[in-house]
C-alpha cells in the first residue's frame, strides 16, 4: 500500500492514540493546556514497558550501574551550581501583529496562530528583538512567597545524581568506572511546544551518569590517551573516547532491541558550535519521525564539569580515591540521556501500519495494525470465547484468561464478531489472540482442550493445547 503523506500520517496517529487510549490532551474538557499530555490505559502500559526495559538493561543486567530516585524539587543552589539559573534559556521573539511568542531559532516550520496554514517565517509583521527566556518553572517552598523561598521544578534529572554521587558511591561499594541511573519527571517551560508529545513542558527522562577515570589516570599504565581500542568488552582503564563510543553503541543496540529499526535511526555528531561548553563530544541518536528527523537521546562526554561545580558551590569534596592507582581525582562522566515520551512517540509512529486484511467473508479490508515489538506491546494477548451467549464457552475462556493474566498482560473480550475483536486487538498492537470454540470443549474429540492461536502480523492461526499455551506465548513474546 502507498504510505500516507506526512501530515496525514501524523493526524491518523494522533487520532488513533486518542481513540484507543494511548494519549489524551491534558485537561481536555477545559480546552486543554498546551505542552501537557496524559497517557491513557494503553499508553500507561506502553510507557511502563519502555521504562522497565530500560531499567532492566541498565541495572539488573549490569553489575556496574545502580539506581536512584531523587526529588523533583531540590535546593535552589543546585541550579546555581549547574548554571541553569543563569544560562538555561531560549531566545524568544514576539509578533507585534498576532501577539504570538516563538523561539527565535525555531521560526522555520512554526505555524502562525492567526493563519495556521502559513508559517511564521512567511509573516511580514514586525517581530521584537530576541531576548533570553529562562525555561525553568519557578515555585515556592513554604507558605510565604518570598525570594528566600524560591525553588524550581527540575529541568533535568541529572543534577540530583551528581549531588548524590558521594553517598551512592559509598553505600553501593562500587568502584570507578560505574554508573548511577534515574528515571523521573522533568519540566521545561517551552516557549512553543509542538509536534504532538515530542516537545512538551512536562516530560520524563531516563538518564545515566557513568563515572570514569580521567585520561591521565586511566592511561597511566597503557599507552596514550585516545588510543584506538575495541569497545566490544569494557575495560576499567579506558579513556573517555572509548567509553563514549561504547555507550553510543550500547544505546543503539538497545533501541533496536525494542523494535526501532536501524534504518530509522541516525547519529548526529555535534559540531564545535553545537557542543555545550563543558562537553568534549556529544552524539545525538536521531529517529525519522513523520515530521522530520529529531533527537531521541544524547550521549555526552561531560568531562568533570558538574562534580567540580558542585564541589565549588557546596564546599564539599567530590574527589574519589582510586585504590588501584592510589590517586585522588574528580571523576569524568559519560551521560546517555533519553526522553521517555519521545521514545514512546517513536514506537507509536514506527508501529503504525495500514494493511489489507481479509474479513470474515474473505474480502480484503484496509485495517490499521500497530506492529509493536512484543516486548513493548501494551497488551500481549487477547482471549475470546467464540460466542458470548454460550456459557460453556465463556466459562472456559475466562479460565484461560485467568491462567494467562498472572503471567502476561492479557485482555478478555466477548463483544462483537470474532473478526471485529481481532481487528480491535490489531489496532492496539496485541501480538497474539486466543479463541475458545466448540472444538476446545471436545466437539472434535482430538481437539479437546486446544485453542486457536492467532499471530498479529501474519494473521496465521494454529491449534495449540491449553497446557502448552503459556510456554508458546512466552517464547513468542521473548519472555523467560
Amino acid at each position: 500500500m502507498a504510505e500516507p503523506k506526512v501530515n496525514e500520517l501524523m493526524e491518523k496517529i494522533v487520532s488513533l492514540s486518542k481513540r484507543r487510549g494511548l494519549i489524551f490532551q491534558s485537561s481536555e474538557i477545559y480546552g486543554g493546556i498546551n505542552g501537557f499530555w496524559d497517557y491513557g490505559p494503553l499508553g500507561a502500559e506502553l510507557k511502563r514497558n519502555v521504562k522497565e526495559l530500560w531499567w532492566q538493561s541498565m541495572t539488573r543486567d549490569r553489575e556496574d550501574v545502580v539506581g536512584l530516585d531523587a526529588t523533583i524539587i531540590t535546593h535552589p543552589k543546585v541550579w546555581e551550581a549547574s548554571g541553569h539559573t543563569s544560562t538555561f534559556s531560549d531566545p524568544m521573539v514576539d509578533c507585534k501583529d498576532c501577539r504570538g511568542r516563538f523561539r527565535a531559532d525555531q521560526l522555520e516550520g512554526t505555524p502562525c496562530p492567526k493563519k495556521p496554514s502559513k508559517m511564521v517565517t512567511e509573516c511580514s509583521a514586525e517581530k521584537t528583538a530576541p531576548r533570553a527566556f529562562n525555561l525553568m518553572f519557578k515555585t515556592y517552598v513554604g507558605p510565604v512567597e518570598t525570594e528566600d523561598n524560591v525553588a524550581y521544578l527540575r529541568p533535568e534529572t541529572a543534577q540530583a545524581i551528581f549531588v548524590q554521587f558521594k553517598n551512592v558511591s559509598e553505600v553501593s561499594r562500587q568502584k570507578i568506572p560505574f554508573g548511577i541511573c534515574q528515571i523521573g519527571k522533568a519540566f521545561r517551560n517551552e516557549i512553543n511546544p509542538r509536534n504532538y508529545t515530542f516537545r512538551s513542558r512536562e516530560f520524563e527522562q531516563m538518564e545515566l551518569e557513568f563515572f570514569i577515570k580521567p585520561d591521565e589516570v586511566a592511561h597511566a599504565k597503557e599507552g596514550a590517551p585516545g588510543e584506538d581500542v575495541s569497545t566490544d568488552s569494557p575495560e576499567p582503564n579506558w579513556g573517555w573516547k572509548q567509553w563514549h563510543q561504547y555507550w553510543v553503541e550500547q544505546r543503539l543496540s538497545w533501541y533496536k532491541s525494542i523494535g526501532l529499526p536501524a534504518d530509522a535511526l541516525e547519529l548526529h555528531w555535534q559540531s564545535d558550535d553545537e557542543l555545550a561548553h563543558y562537553a568534549r563530544a556529544t552524539v545525538d541518536i536521531m529517529y525519522k519521525f513523520p515530521f522530520g528527523v529529531q533527537e531521541l537521546e544524547g550521549v555526552a562526554a561531560r568531562s568533570n564539569y558538574d562534580l567540580t561545580q558542585h564541589q565549588e558551590h557546596s564546599g564539599k569534596s567530590m574527589e574519589y580515591f582510586d585504590e588501584e592507582s592510589k590517586a585522588r581525582y574528580i571523576p569524568h562522566v559519560i551521560e546517555p540521556s533519553a526522553g521517555v515520551d519521545r521514545m514512546v512517540l517513536a514506537l507509536i509512529c514506527n508501529a503504525y501500519h495500514e494493511a489489507m486484511i481479509p474479513n470474515a467473508k474473505g474480502v480484503p479490508e484496509k485495517r490499521v495494525v500497530m506492529r509493536f515489538d512484543p516486548k513493548v506491546a501494551p497488551i500481549k494477548v487477547g482471549v475470546f470465547p467464540l460466542l458470548k451467549n454460550k456459557p460453556e464457552l465463556v466459562d472456559k475462556a475466562k479460565c484461560v484468561y485467568d491462567m494467562l493474566k498472572v503471567h502476561v498482560a492479557s485482555f478478555y473480550d466477548e463483544t462483537g464478531a470474532i473478526g471485529k475483536r481481532y481487528a480491535r486487538q490489531d489496532e492496539i498492537g496485541t501480538p497474539y489472540c486466543v479463541t475458545i470454540d466448540f472444538d476446545t470443549l471436545g466437539e472434535k474429540a482430538e481437539l479437546l482442550d486446544t485453542v486457536t492461536l492467532r499471530e498479529r502480523d501474519s494473521t496465521e492461526q494454529s491449534r495449540v493445547p491449553i497446557k502448552e499455551l503459556l510456554s508458546i506465548l512466552k517464547a513468542g513474546l521473548g519472555l523467560p
